[in-house]
C-alpha cells in the first residue's frame, strides 16, 4: 500500500495538489457548521441508569419535567415589581410548564436570608429544547435590571456555549504559536506543509462528525476541542516525520522518487502504526455509556487516522512538486551528535539512571495516590457566567433551598399512602437529610417523593452517600431514586462497570500493534509500563494544580477540590496513545539500525544509540508542537478543559524529555538482547504475518550531498529537521 501510495505520488503531483485544494474547500463548507451541529443532550448522563429511569418515568406520566432546570435570581422582595414581571415573563414562554415562586408572607427557602433576594424556580415540559427555551429566557431577561438566570440547564446550555467560545480562542492563540514553531524546527517553504495537512485534517474530520451526528448518534459538541487540539497536533507531527526522513534521504545523495519511495516505507510506516496506537487508545473509551465519552473516542479515533491518512496521501506528491526546495538535511554520521553521546553515557551506567528517572517520575506521580473525584455542574463555569453566579449566591444566601432535590420515585397503588408516608419518615432520619416532602401521587400506581439532602454541592461525597443510603432504605413497593446527585452517581458506577474492560482493551490493543511492529513481547509490555509511568506522573500533577487549588490566579479557576472524572479518562486514553505513538517512532528507528548491525550486546547498544541519535530531536521537537496544541485548552474557562490540557501537555513532554532521553535507552541496555524477545510461536506467527519493513531498490549512488545549495547540509546542526 505504501509503495502505491507512493508512486501515486510520483506520476500524479499536481492533480494530488489541485485535489487536496478542492478537498480543503468541500470538506470546509461541510465541517465548519459542526461548531454549531453538535449538540448530543445530557452527555455526561448513562442513559440506561436509574435516574435516567425515573426522569423517563416522570416525564411520560406527566409531561414536565423531572425538576426545575431554569432558576430565576431576582434582587427584590417576594411581591416586588421585579419579581412579579420575573413571574410573568416565566409565565409566558411556551416550554415553561410550572413556576414555583415563594409566598407573599412566611418564611420560605426560596427567600434569602436577608429578605431582600428571590429564586424562582421554573420547570419545562416534557421534551422541550433545554437550548431553545433557554436562549428564549435569556434574551427576555436581558433587560430586566436585577434578575438573572440559572440553573442545571441553564448551566450547561453555558457550559456547551463556553466550549464552543473557547475552541476559536485557543485555534487562534495556538495556530500562530505552531506556524512560529513549525517554521523554526521545519525552515523554510517546509513549514508550510504541516500546518496545511493539520488544517485539512481538521475540516475533514468535522465534517465525518457533523455527518456521524445526522446519521448514526449524537455527539458532544466536546469532540471538537478535541478535533482541534489532536488534529493540529498529530498532523504536523506526522508531517514532521515525513518531512524530516525525506529531506534526510535527499541529504544522502538520492533523487526524489527514491527518496519519496524510502520515506514512505520508513517514516510512512511509523506513521500508520502510531495513527493506530492512538485510534485504537482513544476508541476504548467508546465502551463507556456516557455520551460526552463515546463522542471523544469517536473524534479521537477519527481525527488520528484522519491525521494520518491526509499525510500519507497529500506530502508524496508535495515532495515531488518542492523537491530539493524542501531542503536536504545531511545528517551526522553515525556515532557523533549530542543526542548519540546522551545515549550511550545513559547505557554506561544503565541502572543508576533508570533508578534515578524512575525515582523522579514516581516523586511527581505521588500525588495522584490521594486523587478525588469531581464532577460537571455550575461550578465548572466562570464567575462570569450567570449560572456560576446564581449557583454560588443560592449556595450562599439561601441555605435552606433545594431547587435540585433527589427524586423518588415509587410504583405503589392509590391506596400505599399511609405506607408511603412512614417510608418518608426513615427517610427523614437518615444522615445528610435535610427534610423530605410529604409523597404525592403523580399518576396512577406512580408517586412522588421529593428529598433535600444537606451538602454544597449535588457533586460532592455528601450528596453521594446521602444518594446510597436513600437508595439502601427498604420499602415494600418499587423504587429509584433521580436526581441530580443520583444522575452523578450512576455516572461513577457506570464508569466503574465499564472500566475493567475498557482498560483490557486499551492495554490488548495496545500490546498488539506493538507486537506486530516489532515482533517482541517484551518491549510491548515494558512501554505499557512507561505510559503507566507517565499517566500516573500527570495525575499527580493534576491534584497538585487542580485539587489542591494551585495557581488559581494564573489559569483563572476556583478549585472543585477534585479532578472531572470523565474528562480524567479522555487524558489517560490520549496520553496512552501519544506515549505509546513516541514509542513507535523510536523502536522504528532501533529496530532498522539493529538489523544492520546484527544483535551481540555492543551492536544492541549502539542501536540503540543509533536510533536516539536519529529520533532524539524530532520526539523533541513533536512534543513541544504537541504540548502547545493540548497545552491551548488551557486557556479555556472552564476547568475541566483545562485539566485536559495540562495533563495531557504535560505528559507528552514528560514522555519526551524523562521516559524516551532516560528510562527507554537505560532499560533497553539493560535488557540487552531480550528486548527483542518472544516465544517461539509468537515469532512464527509474526513472521507468516509479514509486517516487515522492506526498503525498496536504490538505484541512485548515494553520495553526499554538496554545500551551498541552500541546503541544511553541513555540520548536522540542523538536528531539529533530522528523522
Amino acid at each position: 500500500m505504501l509503495a502505491r501510495l507512493a508512486d501515486l505520488g510520483i506520476r500524479r503531483p499536481r492533480p494530488i495538489a489541485i485535489l487536496t485544494v478542492v478537498a480543503f474547500l468541500v470538506a470546509g463548507a461541510l465541517g465548519g457548521p459542526a461548531m454549531g451541529a453538535l449538540d448530543a443532550p445530557r452527555g455526561f448522563e448513562d442513559p440506561g441508569s436509574e435516574s435516567a429511569s425515573v426522569r423517563t418515568t416522570l416525564e411520560r406520566a406527566t409531561g414536565v419535567a423531572d425538576g426545575p432546570g431554569v432558576l430565576v435570581l431576582v434582587r427584590d422582595a417576594p411581591t416586588g415589581e421585579r419579581t412579579e414581571r420575573a413571574v410573568r415573563t416565566l409565565q409566558a414562554d411556551p416550554d415553561v410548564a410550572d413556576v414555583r415562586r415563594p409566598p407573599a408572607e412566611g418564611a420560605s427557602p426560596l427567600v434569602s436570608t436577608d429578605g431582600r433576594s428571590v429564586v424562582l424556580a421554573a420547570t419545562l415540559r416534557a421534551g422541550a429544547g433545554e437550548g431553545d427555551a433557554v436562549e428564549r429566557l435569556d434574551a427576555a431577561f436581558a433587560g430586566q435590571p436585577g434578575t438573572m438566570l440559572g440553573g442545571p440547564d441553564v448551566a450547561f446550555e453555558q457550559v456547551g456555549d463556553q466550549a464552543s467560545s473557547d475552541l476559536a480562542s485557543g485555534e487562534l492563540l495556538a495556530f500562530p504559536v505552531l506556524a512560529l514553531l513549525t517554521l523554526l524546527f521545519f525552515r523554510g517553504i517546509a513549514a508550510i506543509l504541516p500546518l496545511a495537512v493539520g488544517a485539512l485534517t481538521v475540516m475533514s474530520t468535522f465534517a465525518l462528525l457533523r455527518l456521524v451526528d445526522a446519521t448514526v448518534l449524537e455527539l458532544s459538541p466536546f469532540a471538537l476541542n478535541l478535533v482541534i487540539a489532536a488534529g493540529l497536533g498529530l498532523a504536523i507531527d506526522y508531517s514532521l516525520f515525513l518531512v524530516s526522513r525525506f529531506r534526510e534521504e535527499l541529504g544522502q545523495g538520492r533523487d526524489v522518487p527514491t527518496a519519496v519511495r524510502r520515506t514512505m516505507a520508513t517514516a510512512g510506516r511509523t506513521v500508520i502504526f502510531s495513527a493506530l496506537t492512538v485510534a485504537a487508545a482513544v476508541a476504548c473509551l467508546g465502551v463507556f455509556p456516557l455520551p460526552f465519552l463515546y463522542s471523544m473516542a469517536i473524534g479521537g479515533a477519527l481525527v488520528s487516522l484522519v491525521a494520518a491518512g491526509t499525510s500519507l496521501l497529500v506530502l508524496p506528491g508535495m515532495f515531488v512538486l518542492l523537491g530539493a526546495r524542501l531542503g536536504k538535511v545531511r545528517p551526522q554520521p553515525e556515532g557523533r551528535g549530542r543526542w548519540y553521546g546522551l545515549a550511550r553515557w545513559v547505557m554506561r551506567r544503565p541502572g543508576t539512571v533508570a533508578i534515578v528517572a524512575a525515582a523522579l517520575m514516581l516523586l511527581i506521580a505521588a500525588p495522584s495516590l490521594r486523587t478525588q473525584w469531581s464532577g460537571v455542574d455550575a461550578t465548572v463555569l466562570p464567575e462570569s457566567q450567570s449560572a456560576r453566579v446564581v449557583h454560588d449566591v443560592v449556595e450562599r444566601e439561601f441555605p435552606a433551598a433545594t431547587t435540585n432535590p433527589m427524586i423518588v420515585a415509587v410504583r405503589a397503588p392509590a391506596d400505599a399512602g399511609p405506607r408511603l408516608q412512614e417510608y418518608a419518615g426513615r427517610l427523614a432520619a437518615l444522615p445528610g437529610v435535610e427534610r423530605v416532602e410529604a409523597p404525592r401521587a403523580v399518576a396512577d400506581g406512580l408517586w412522588r417523593i421529593d428529598v433535600a439532602s444537606r451538602g454544597e454541592s449535588v457533586v460532592s461525597e455528601q450528596a453521594l452517600d446521602t444518594v446510597a443510603a436513600v437508595r439502601a432504605t427498604d420499602v415494600p413497593f418499587p423504587v429509584e431514586v433521580g436526581g441530580a446527585a443520583a444522575g452523578t452517581a450512576d455516572q461513577r458506577a457506570a464508569i466503574s462497570r465499564m472500566l475493567p474492560l475498557g482498560g483490557a482493551l486499551l492495554l490488548v490493543l495496545t500490546l498488539s500493534i506493538l507486537w506486530l511492529m516489532t515482533g517482541s513481547v517484551i518491549l510491548p509490555l515494558k512501554t505499557l509500563l512507561m505510559n503507566l509511568l507517565t499517566t500516573a506522573a500527570a495525575t499527580g500533577l493534576l491534584v497538585l494544580v487542580f485539587q489542591d487549588g494551585r495557581l488559581t490566579g494564573l489559569l483563572g479557576y476556583r478549585s472543585q477540590g477534585g479532578i472531572e472524572q470523565t474528562d480524567y479518562l479522555v487524558m489517560v486514553a490520549i496520553v496512552f496513545g501519544l506515549s505509546t505513538d513516541y514509542g513507535v517512532f523510536l523502536l522504528t528507528r532501533i529496530k532498522e539500525a539493529r538489523d544492520r548491525f546484527g544483535d551481540d550486546p555492543v551492536a544492541e547498544r549502539e542501536a540503540v544509540a543509533v536510533g536516539i541519535q536519529h529520533t532524539g530531536a524530532i520526539v523533541t521537537a513533536a512534543a513541544i508542537l504537541l504540548a502547545v496544541a493540548l497545552g491551548a485548552f488551557l486557556t479555556s474557562d472552564l476547568i475541566f478543559l483545562q485539566e485536559l490540557g495540562l495533563g495531557a501537555a504535560a505528559a507528552v513532554l514528560l514522555d519526551a524529555f524523562v521516559v524516551r532521553t532516560l528510562l527507554v535507552p537505560s532499560l533497553m541496555g539493560l535488557l540487552g538482547r531480550w528486548n527483542w524477545w518472544s516465544p517461539a510461536p509468537l515469532r512464527r506467527l509474526h513472521d507468516r504475518i509479514g509486517l516487515r519493513e522492506t526498503l525498496p531498490p536504490d538505484p541512485t549512488p548515494v553520495a553526499e550531498a554538496p554545500d551551498g545549495d541552500g541546503s541544511a547540509a553541513g555540520d548536522g546542526r540542523a538536528e531539529p529537521a533530522t528523522a
